[in-house]
């Protein structure tokens, strides 16, 4: 591939371990449900921000999908008492010119570590797991692991090479991006590596580090990674359309995704490649409606104690002017979330607390438009016009 998958990192912009397999399965924890008519009351009607706010969203986003050559874009902006916007434009198969429509499932790469680190959290909450103990009382062969606390793994500052900047790792799934990974596969590519600094002092995104956390999801639940999240994340938030696949598996109705992650860079159909090289970090599915609502869910913590969720939401610096991360989770201004990138589709799904707005862009393409992920653009493109003192990724002026 042209670029290392290492550049899909959040905003301004994925020695073998091991665990034991555990025989028997561990008592569930407690499930702490969202209430299912805080969602059934909607203050966002779809007319609310009028005609004129909303012709400016329909140009803004318009420009941006054309100029930066994004097949198809679905957005999604709701803002408590003034109304909302909803739209699909643009194709989802640029083959058969199938438009894009609101209502398909797509993937959203890296919004996963938000399902993972929520996941995490949940064990925190019970007990379970402590933030601050050491992977290695977990997983085992992780170099200088009694040093690397979960804490800093899920604020990306554990120091570990991330296993998706490997030349060999990026050659095999170039090579073959149907191949399934197991996560000690993945996570050997980066440990024949030495550390990229000391735990606790530098940001660095790294998949490497949601791999080892969702690991310890299964080691001390007893449960696959995917059934610890479907049971304890998204049945209890309320989330019927969002997914943890094993493999390649992507339901319908779906956008064609479409990349130049290429040895020769040119864009092809990335749409059924295995996402298994993702995994914890990047695998998942999802909806508008859905993310709509893990957008709120995730940066109030409604389904941690307030004293997790809080714990979450320390952010430090990254070094991007304006972002900030905390606990698998960032912040630019003002906007709390994440966002996801991975071949062929971007996403965003954000809340601003200020103004309680959700913003959630799906779009089926990765390829950047002069070196920005067009996500990003998007982002910055409704933010500048519906929350001018709250820009998503507002850049530097220049000097």
């Amino acid at each position: 591939m042209r670029r290392t998958l290492s550049r899909r990192v959040l905003v301004a912009a994925v020695l073998m371990a091991t665990v034991s397999t555990p025989v028997a399965v561990a008592p569930a924890t407690a499930v702490r449900t969202v209430a299912a008519d805080r969602y059934q009351q909607d203050d966002c009607p779809p007319d609310g921000l009028g005609p004129e706010l909303t012709a400016r969203l329909d140009k803004a986003v318009e420009d941006v999908r054309r100029q930066a050559g994004i097949p198809g874009v679905i957005a999604g902006l709701w803002m408590p008492g003034r109304g909302s916007y909803v739209r699909a434009t643009g194709v989802a198969d640029t083959v058969t010119g199938e438009p894009m429509t609101t209502d398909l499932f797509m993937r959203i790469g890296s919004e996963t570590k938000t399902f993972t680190v929520t996941a995490l959290l949940r064990l925190v909450d019970d007990h379970r797991i402590g933030l601050d103990d050491p992977i290695s009382d977990y997983v085992d062969g992780v170099p200088g692991g009694e040093g690397i606390t979960l804490r800093q793994l899920a604020e990306m500052r554990s120091g570990l090479f991330p296993y998706s900047s490997d030349p060999d790792f990026v050659q095999a799934l170039e090579g073959d991006p149907s191949r399934t990974f197991t996560p000690q596969e993945l996570l050997a590519y980066g440990f024949r590596h030495g550390s990229t600094s000391a735990p606790g002092e530098v940001f660095q995104y790294s998949n490497s580090n949601l791999v080892l956390l969702g690991l310890v999801v299964e080691k001390v639940s007893g449960l696959r990674l995917a059934d610890f999240v479907r049971r304890q994340v998204l049945r209890p938030a309320r989330l019927r359309h969002t997914l943890f696949p094993a493999g390649a598996e992507f339901p319908a109705p779906h956008a064609r995704g479409y990349s130049d992650e290429t040895p020769s860079g040119e864009i092809t159909d990335a749409t059924d490649w295995n996402l298994s090289w993702a995994w914890a970090a990047g695998a998942m599915i999802s909806d508008l409606p859905d993310l709509r609502r893990w957008a709120e869910i995730v940066a109030t913590g409604t389904l941690l104690r307030p004293e997790t969720q809080a714990e979450r939401l320390k952010t430090l610096p990254t070094g991007f002017p304006g972002t900030s991360y905390g606990l698998g989770i960032f912040e630019t201004g003002g906007w709390i979330g994440h966002n996801g990138s991975l071949p062929g589709y971007e996403s965003v799904t954000v809340h601003l607390p200020a103004q309680k707005a959700t913003l959630v862009l799906l779009i089926n393409t990765d390829v950047r438009s002069q070196g920005q992920e067009p996500s990003t653009l998007l982002a910055r493109a409704i933010t500048e016009i519906v929350t001018p003192d709250n820009v998503y990724d507002r850049p530097v002026p220049p000097r």
